[in-house]
């Protein structure tokens, strides 16, 4: 397979970086990651939800009391973060190692859907959405806090440039477009929120 798109190139680089990840993120989540995961968690709903990409588990605050939530992760480190988060809050979820690219659910099995800061780092992230329309209900929703390549030319610019630095030290593409990935994926879009500048976006889609 393409290193570009290898998925194991993808868990190795997260399970090195799973025991610094939270300290790495801390700047960014006092900035307005951390109450831009609570807004998008107002939203969620229905009897089945899946979170893909729950990483060390930040979102796990932020859970609905009473919702039945599946959360999958390619990092098997990365889930082990998420598991302690878990039990120190008494949250009971349903945890995965999956991979978005290829997920073993059937057609059709979930309400609602939801990732932050994931799309960046997805190796192929139109199959990867394209996973969340298929395991999705028709008229289900998918909810996506992301950040992206700007539409500013000297922004995108020096995104373009600094792109390479930002994947080997995080992991994170910061130039994808990701608007456009969704409407690839044969998602239409209901709601596109900016929440800061044009780069972090809010995006929620119908199946």
């Amino acid at each position: 397979m393409n290193g570009r798109f290898d998925p194991k190139r993808t868990q190795r680089r997260y399970d090195r970086l799973a025991s610094s990840y939270d300290l790495l993120e801390a700047p960014m989540e006092r900035l307005g990651f951390a109450s831009w995961r609570a807004r998008l968690l107002e939203r969620i709903g229905g009897d089945r939800v899946l979170e893909v990409g729950v990483g060390t588990g930040k979102n796990i605050p932020y859970y609905p009391q009473g919702i039945k939530i599946t959360a999958v992760d390619l990092s098997p480190r990365m889930l082990d973060r998420a598991r302690k988060r878990a039990s120190h809050l008494h949250k009971e979820i349903d945890f995965l190692e999956m991979d978005v690219q290829k997920l073993g659910f059937p057609e059709h099995h979930f309400d609602t859907i939801f990732a932050t800061f994931v799309f960046c780092s997805v190796p192929d992230p139109v199959v990867g959405l394209r996973e969340l329309r298929r395991v999705c209900r028709p008229g289900g929703r998918v909810f996506l806090l992301e950040h992206m390549q700007s539409g500013n030319p000297l922004l995108g610019f020096f995104f373009d440039l600094l792109n390479p630095l930002a994947v080997r030290m995080t992991g994170a593409n910061i130039n994808r477009k990701t608007e456009e990935n969704v409407l690839a994926a044969g998602w239409q879009i209901r709601l596109v929120e900016h929440l800061f500048l044009d780069v972090v976006r809010w995006i929620e889609a119908e199946g």
